[in-house]
């Protein structure tokens, strides 16, 4: 198979998929290493496919028509990481990314899209079982997230669960 045929499959396979698929998974689907996919979602970012990398793997970023987007900042430790991301699945919610101002580099992001207590509780133990920092770590635990919701009513539980939780940063 040639490498531009194996990136129409991989294409074909992210938009059928509502979930992220990992890199070593599509590896093992078309017999080439992790790192070849890698640079394949690379090629096809580069050409305007807009394929998202979260911390599971890739998903094809098709935003929903009339969903609520917005943004929040908040601030807390590690301890209260769990809160956080509950307080926003639980009141209808995707966490869709975090973002921290850094002094050096700017705005640095990363893709979540966590919508469930499991998704949130799968990052969370991939922050321990990886011994990673979380961004949050690099601004005094202040950060943004970027919610996505599917009513005003979705929001305005989301962000007074936050605050209620001492979360939002205000």
């Amino acid at each position: 198979m040639t490498s531009e045929k194996r990136r129409e499959n991989i294409e074909a396979i992210l938009r059928k998929s509502n979930e992220p698929i990992t890199a070593t998974a599509l590896a093992k689907e078309f017999s080439v290493s992790r790192q070849v996919i890698v640079g394949d979602v690379a090629l096809m970012r580069a050409a305007g496919l807009r394929i998202s990398a979260t911390p599971r793997g890739y998903i094809f970023d098709l935003d929903k028509e009339n969903q609520i987007c917005f943004t929040v900042a908040c601030q807390h430790d590690n301890e209260n990481m769990a809160n956080e991301l509950y307080a926003i699945v639980d009141n209808g919610g995707t966490v869709f990314n975090v973002t921290v101002e850094h002094p050096i580099y700017g705005q640095i992001s990363g893709e979540l899209r966590i919508s469930s207590r499991y998704e949130a509780d799968m990052f969370l133990e991939k922050i321990r079982s990886n011994k990673a920092q979380p961004l949050m770590r690099l601004t005094g635990g202040i950060h943004l997230h970027k919610i996505k919701c599917n009513s005003e009513n979705e929001k305005k539980r989301i962000i007074e669960t936050l605050k209620k939780e001492r979360i939002m940063f205000e």
